[in-house]
């Protein structure tokens, strides 16, 4: 009995807490939509892709999440719209999220080179436990030793919940660089699992950047097709007392490319805190219309041996003839 209700006093604790926080992917500069709307028919042509996580995999917390989106452009309504769907789900807690979001972002060109693209998203979101293994404190009977199938308790807890989610980005892109900024749950939807409870979902800020650039520009590359080009990307995220920031850089060829991030935690929170958390290899090839990614996260805190955290994506550009102008090449 006793083991049931620290269970369920540690299942309350992660609800209000660990799973409040959205899930981030390292790979979001391959398939940035994860984070900015604005990039909703970046590529001015139909494209689908999903990204898989895999978290700590030799633990009991295993968390998995998977993130699907489908977009195309409307060149007469100048504007890019899809939809996308987000899975998020855990061993130890049985916990299960799935949003479906609707996206749409607008073209404006600024200069000859510059372009602006505002976008927004709504969304529909699920939460879910299974409390059916949880006993309060008045169903059980020590005197006759029962356990009743109803409580009066006051926590009264409910096996999901649904909320409306809305957010909105925007993009600044030419063809060798880009930066932009999301804000997502601005409505700060109820996700409390209490039949009476209120807890907000935190506001989530995202500001993203990135750079190409020829290498041979800048340094002697003989042993490099001249072609070879640099990206170095970089990801700011906070989502209530936590922030993360990314900072990577890689080599991009005509039909792969590879490179390394690595993720920081810029507010330490206590002084056993690291601001390294990791280090991040990923690596990729195009091969007509695919595109495919896979990263792994190196951990390098005390948390013990995780199996650490790998990432694969996969990308299908349907109009390969199409190639917008102001779009970054590696993309």
């Amino acid at each position: 009995m006793k083991l049931k209700l620290i269970t369920f006093l540690l299942l309350w604790s992660i609800s209000l807490k660990v799973n409040a926080q959205d899930p981030i992917f390292t790979q979001s500069f391959m398939v940035p939509e994860t984070l900015n709307p604005g990039f909703t028919g970046f590529l001015e042509t139909t494209t689908t892709g999903i990204l898989h996580k895999t978290q700590w995999p030799d633990l009991n917390f295993r968390v998995e999440s998977d993130f699907g989106f489908f977009n195309t452009w409307l060149e007469k309504a100048n504007s890019g719209i899809g939809v996308s769907i987000l899975n998020h789900r855990e061993k130890f807690t049985n916990y299960n999220f799935t949003q479906v979001n609707i996206n749409y972002a607008y073209r404006v060109q600024l200069t000859d080179e510059w372009f602006f693209r505002p976008a927004i998203e709504v969304g529909f979101g699920n939460k879910s436990y299974g409390f059916q293994n949880i006993i309060l404190e008045d169903q059980m009977n020590v005197g006759l030793g029962t356990i009743a199938n109803s409580s009066i308790d006051p926590l009264l807890l409910n096996d999901k919940v649904t909320f409306f989610d809305f957010s909105a980005g925007m993009l600044f892109n030419k063809e060798n660089s880009w930066f932009g900024a999301t804000l997502k749950h601005i409505n700060k939807p109820n996700i409390s699992f209490a039949a009476n409870g209120n807890v907000p979902l935190e506001m989530f800020f995202s500001a993203t950047a990135g750079y190409e650039f020829l290498l041979g520009d800048y340094i002697d590359i003989t042993y490099f097709p001249y072609e070879t080009k640099m990206l170095i990307t970089s990801n700011y995220m906070n989502q209530g007392k936590y922030s993360r920031f990314d900072l990577g850089a890689g080599l991009v060829f005509k039909k792969f490319f590879f490179g390394v991030t690595a993720a920081t935690n810029p507010s330490k929170k206590t002084n056993s805190s690291h601001f390294l958390t990791s280090i991040n290899p990923y690596g990729g090839l195009q091969y007509e219309h695919f595109k495919f990614g896979y990263s792994y996260d190196f951990n390098t805190s005390n948390i013990g041996n995780t199996g650490g955290i790998y990432e694969l994506s996969v990308i299908y550009q349907f109009d390969l003839s199409v190639k917008c102008f102001g779009c970054p090449n590696y993309y």
